[in-house]
């Protein structure tokens, strides 16, 4: 909000020259309505003018370059320049050249991101399922519509949608496209606008077509029968769930998982990948399985290249000897997006209103908007043949006396008198006058009269034919059913992705044998962890540290657990006891910190050590507060190895303790005071991050500085430092529990 004047009375200064009177003064606005009068008029710009699609499968960008096109008689001329193709456009589309010709390329035949391109491209344009492809500059490029484009403007001429102003009012451009197949499912389209998105995916022109053509039939008709599931120009297989399908055609949102398509060629050892999900590109699936290798998760692996060439996509990985295939693209397909889902959301403006719609909705508003189109288009024919028969109307009375006509026409002394004689000569309005007075002399013949008039029967039947359409709903439908079937015809082509089952698309995981053996782990104060065999630590248990270092853990357990390392920068990463070499005393270790790839500056500061992720973590803080979490709130079921939030960032964190079962525990401060806490009378919390509860008092200057695990034992009248009621100030330590230890802490 703008800063709040003091004075906001009109300044009483008097003006100047060239000064205007209350300049730079500061006014107070509400923030609301500032959104409501400036950022509200974009938003509504970006979802209706610029981002989600219409009815016709279309944004304003994509119908303005195509009406453009087809204005420029690129329908069946020959291609021309882009460049040329960009400039005309930018009368329509003022958004710049770079903007244009990006979105001419996406419906290219020749960049391939759509199953029936709608611009038949000469060049290079890239490839969709590439990163780093790019296309030439639109001086080099040449392109014409493509066939298909005639469904896209079917009529166009006739009335059969509106026509707005451009933006400068200049010319006409259609608001939208009279498309003869619902296109807005054909092709897919993705955009983003304020505050919501619009991605739709596509399905094949035949299954559409036929499914629309019955649904038009029979409302109740199932889609699924003839509309199995979306086509992707990719090739890439689809993995059929039908719950999630289901989803998606009642209500327009889901998921689809997409699986590249692979053959495996055994005389090179080789697997070529044919195929990807049109979500990805080769460059981020290449990338990731190098680093896979170089993390050494998967070593079955000697080469991966990239071998797209003129015969499309093809990436090469050359396996080692005695590499199962299969095995390997099921890891390869858990690791990487050569399996993808594709998020689907069927929101599309419908009446300038957004709507998510599932894809039976989206079918019956297409067909609504195409009945309105054919009813125009008939609406137009019949106005047209009934101006032509009034005309035919008007000759056929001159036929009655054509020499009536020539009198009347050369008797009459001035020429804007003869329009106005013939109408009162044969009684015809002043349409059918001046269409008779246009007629040349040589066409003043019985002959030619009669040829024009013997019409008139048959436009009164077309006529009639045009009116029994425009009264029947049925008849109309019946004619958008039989476009769709002759669309199909022309331009179907086979499914380009395979369904496959649940049942066939599941591999069998290759479960890694974890060899599991009696390990002993070690943490260090600075951050190093070795992990030793019992027969490695009986020849030598004499460890090698840096200066100053020193063990702060040591744990017994097998070489298949997890662990846990907590950071000071409240994150833990998470890491296999396996995934560390097996080492000995004698050497420094890992340096985790490193190992693990942590933040820069970020050191490991406590470690835990699990199978079962059973037990309980204490994180005490300096304030005198501690917070007692699950262990099991650190369990993921995806293989994430790295957790943020680990524990409260509120307080600096004096230390942590790992406990299978609840106990006593031993709070240190700074003043010299302690308190035996029993974990029991702490609430378990199971928010990673929670600041925990008071424990401790702390006189002012004082923090809470040490806890650690109480041993029976360990005092004398351990009764003298607990409490009934929690937080507590402790006691100071009596003489018989006093050590040369505890007073070096004071």
């Amino acid at each position: 909000m703008a800063s709040k004047n003091k004075n906001p009375q009109k300044s009483t200064a008097p003006k100047t020259h060239g000064v205007i009177n209350g300049a730079g003064d500061v006014v107070e606005q509400p923030i609301v309505s500032t959104i409501r009068e400036n950022y509200m008029p974009y938003a509504m710009s970006v979802i209706l003018s610029r981002a989600i699609p219409e009815i016709d499968g279309f944004k304003p960008s994509h119908r303005k370059l195509l009406f453009t096109m087809y204005k420029m008689g690129l329908l069946t001329g020959n291609r021309t320049k882009s460049a040329n193709i960009v400039g005309a456009t930018m009368k329509l589309n003022p958004h710049g050249d770079s903007a244009i010709y990006d979105t001419m390329v996406r419906l290219s035949r020749g960049y391939e991101a759509l199953l029936h391109p709608y611009i038949d491209s000469k060049g290079n344009f890239g490839k969709f399922y590439s990163r780093d492809m790019a296309w030439a500059a639109s001086r080099y490029t040449e392109e014409k519509l493509a066939p298909i484009c005639a469904e896209l403007f079917r009529d166009i001429d006739k009335d059969t949608v509106d026509f707005v102003d451009n933006y400068d009012n200049t010319m006409k451009e259609p608001s939208l496209l009279p498309v003869a197949f619902p296109s807005v499912l054909v092709n897919a389209n993705t955009g983003i606008a304020v505050g919501m998105a619009s991605n739709i995916c596509s399905f094949n022109l035949k299954e559409i077509c036929e499914t629309t053509a019955l649904l038009i039939r029979d409302p109740e008709h199932d889609i699924k029968s003839t509309l199995p599931a979306p086509d992707f120009i990719g090739g890439c297989q689809i993995i059929y769930d039908e719950k999630a399908i289901n989803q998606i055609y009642e209500t327009g949102r889901g998921s689809i998982k997409l699986r590249a398509k692979y053959e495996y060629d055994k005389s090179a050892n080789c697997i070529d990948v044919l195929s990807i999900p049109s979500t990805t590109t080769c460059e981020v699936i290449i990338e990731k399985i190098i680093d896979l290798v170089k993390q050494g998760k998967v070593k079955e692996i000697s080469d991966i290249r990239d071998e797209t060439g003129i015969d499309g996509l093809k990436i090469t990985i050359d396996l080692k000897r005695g590499v199962d295939p299969e095995k390997l693209m099921a890891k390869l397909f858990r690791f990487t997006t050569l399996e993808d889902s594709y998020a689907c959301n069927f929101n599309v403006l419908i009446g300038g209103v957004p709507m998510v719609l599932g894809v039976k909705a989206l079918l019956e508003e297409w067909v609504a908007f195409r009945i309105e189109c054919v009813k125009r288009r008939t609406f137009f024919d019949r106005s047209k043949k009934a101006d032509k028969l009034h005309l035919l109307k008007g000759l056929e009375k001159i036929l009655l006396d054509i020499d009536k006509a020539i009198k009347i026409v050369r008797e009459t002394d001035e020429e804007v008198e003869v329009v106005p004689n013939l109408m009162i000569g044969f009684g015809i309005d002043k349409i059918q006058a001046e269409y008779v007075a246009e007629i040349k002399l040589r066409h003043l013949n019985r002959e030619y009269i009669l040829k024009r008039t013997k019409d008139i029967e048959d436009l009164e039947k077309e006529i009639a034919e045009l009116d029994e359409i425009l009264k029947s709903k049925s008849r109309i439908k019946t004619i958008i059913v039989k476009e769709l079937k002759a669309i199909a015809e022309k331009y179907g082509q086979p499914r380009k992705s395979i369904i496959i089952y649940e049942d066939s698309a599941k591999y069998e995981d290759e479960i890694e044998e974890i060899p599991d053996y009696p390990v002993t782990l070690f943490f260090t104060k600075e951050g190093y962890f070795k992990k030793i065999t019992p027969q490695s630590l009986r020849m030598s248990s004499t460890h090698k540290l840096k200066d100053g270092d020193e063990i702060m853990q040591e744990i017994e357990l097998s070489n298949n657990c997890d662990l846990l390392f907590f950071t000071d920068k409240c994150q833990v990463y998470k890491a296999k006891a396996a995934d560390f070499a097996d080492t000995k005393a004698s050497v420094l270790g890992d340096y985790v910190a490193a190992k693990l790839s942590m933040d820069e500056g970020e050191n490991a500061v406590f470690m835990v050590a699990t199978k079962d992720y059973k037990g309980i973590l204490l994180f005490a803080f300096e304030n005198g507060k501690a917070a007692k979490v699950p262990l099991e709130a650190y369990a993921t079921k995806t293989n994430r190895k790295k957790l943020t939030g680990a524990y409260s960032d509120k307080s600096p964190l004096t230390g942590m303790l790992f406990l299978s079962d609840d106990k006593e525990v031993l709070f240190k401060a700074s003043s010299g005071r302690m308190l035996l806490v029993h974990t029991g009378a702490l609430s378990l919390k199971t928010t990673r991050s929670t600041q925990g509860v008071a424990v401790m008092k702390l006189k002012k200057g004082h923090r809470l500085f040490e806890i650690s695990e109480y041993s029976e034992g360990d005092f004398a009248k351990p009764q003298r430092y607990r409490t009934r009621s929690l937080p507590a100030l402790g006691a100071l330590p009596s003489n018989e529990d006093t050590t040369d230890e505890q007073l070096s802490l004071i």
